[in-house]
């Protein structure tokens, strides 16, 4: 059994107990419900790139009686059509062209397996990833947040803010972004309807407003200080010297912070977002991304490229727009939620 049939397996017995669930025939705990709960939006979010994606593989299995340079080619357009990236398109190409080769594939049920398998490879490599915080219990906790205007990243703030607070953590809002207009205000608003505590003003040094922020939550013990930045990339000598400045501050208030240095991506804008994340990692260093809007796109093979061209992990991503819809990464849902009906 190749790994995504074990993948598939897991997962479809849990969406046999979220029926149960539904029609009250089954009691389990919250961690299970969420677990569920969890899974039913990676296959309901990523319905786009589903159906348009893996549609198209399938008719491949149609389309050609034999694995052919034309069966190649064509899954070759097909994978670069779902933003997965040219460069790792043709390296991922040249591993499935040996495999079968190697292990002479002539079954096309066999081979989608394979082709499954080797696109999680893709993501996970020889690394053990986690998608979680490295928050440290006891500890005044800072995660930096950067990214361009307009890719969702004060919400997605918020809506970490919003899972962290449900988690038992006592969390602030620090308004770094001084620079565009109404930010300050727009993080305030969220820090008050998810019910955490804000820190800003109407200071043009984003620098000073995160210094006294920081002094405060450290007084007062708060465990995870979230800190929004302006995202001016068009001039990155000087947002690179403010994220060093900021990084400065932030360390000598709280040492060996910030924790993560997450990267905001609009799902929906594709290679544009993977050059965001190029250009940021010359900036400064990103731990992580968060990739929103994930639910808007048919080419959710971004997740993939995002991985394999900038080694950069998704650590959350979004699945709708609620507050409870931008969830941890998880690798293994994601497969499942693209190719389930693979």
């Amino acid at each position: 059994m190749g790994l995504f049939s074990k993948i598939k397996e897991v997962f479809s017995k849990k969406e046999e107990i979220k029926e149960e669930i539904d029609n009250k025939d089954i009691i389990v705990s919250e961690e299970e419900k969420e677990e569920v709960i969890e899974t039913d939006k990676y296959v309901e979010g990523l319905s786009k790139s589903r159906d348009n994606f893996v549609s198209k593989l399938s008719i491949l299995g149609i389309k050609y009686t034999k694995i052919s340079d034309d069966f190649y080619d064509e899954l070759e357009e097909i994978l670069i059509t779902a933003d997965i990236g040219v460069n790792t398109v043709m390296d991922f190409v040249d591993r499935l062209k040996k495999r079968v080769r190697e292990e002479h594939i002539e079954d096309f049920e066999y081979l989608k397996e394979v082709i499954v398998d080797e696109l999680f490879m893709i993501y996970v490599g020889d690394e053990i990833l986690s998608s979680k915080l490295n928050i440290i219990d006891g500890e005044t906790n800072v995660v930096l947040f950067v990214g361009v205007n307009g890719v969702g990243k004060t919400t997605s703030i918020a809506k970490i803010a919003y899972n962290l607070k449900k988690s038992g953590k006592k969390v602030m809002l620090i308004a770094g972004d001084t620079f565009r207009a109404g930010a300050v205000t727009q993080l305030d608003e969220w820090a008050k309807r998810i019910g955490v505590d804000f820190f800003g003003d109407d200071r043009k040094d984003p620098s000073a407003v995160i210094y006294d922020g920081l002094n405060k939550a450290k007084e007062e013990k708060y465990d995870v200080v979230l800190v929004d930045t302006a995202g001016r990339l068009q001039n990155k000598a000087n947002l690179m010297k403010e994220l060093e400045k900021m990084n400065r501050v932030i360390n000598e208030i709280v040492p060996n912070n910030p924790i993560e240095t997450l990267l905001v991506i609009d799902a929906t804008t594709g290679q544009n977002g993977i050059s965001q994340a190029k250009s940021f990692k010359e900036i400064t260093n990103i731990t992580g991304i968060v990739l929103t809007k994930l639910d808007g796109t048919a080419k959710g093979g971004i997740v993939l490229a995002i991985k394999e061209l900038v080694d950069i992990p998704v650590k959350f991503v979004g699945l709708g727009e609620k507050e409870t819809d931008l969830i941890p990464f998880d690798i293994e849902k994601y497969i499942y939620g693209l190719f389930k009906e693979f």
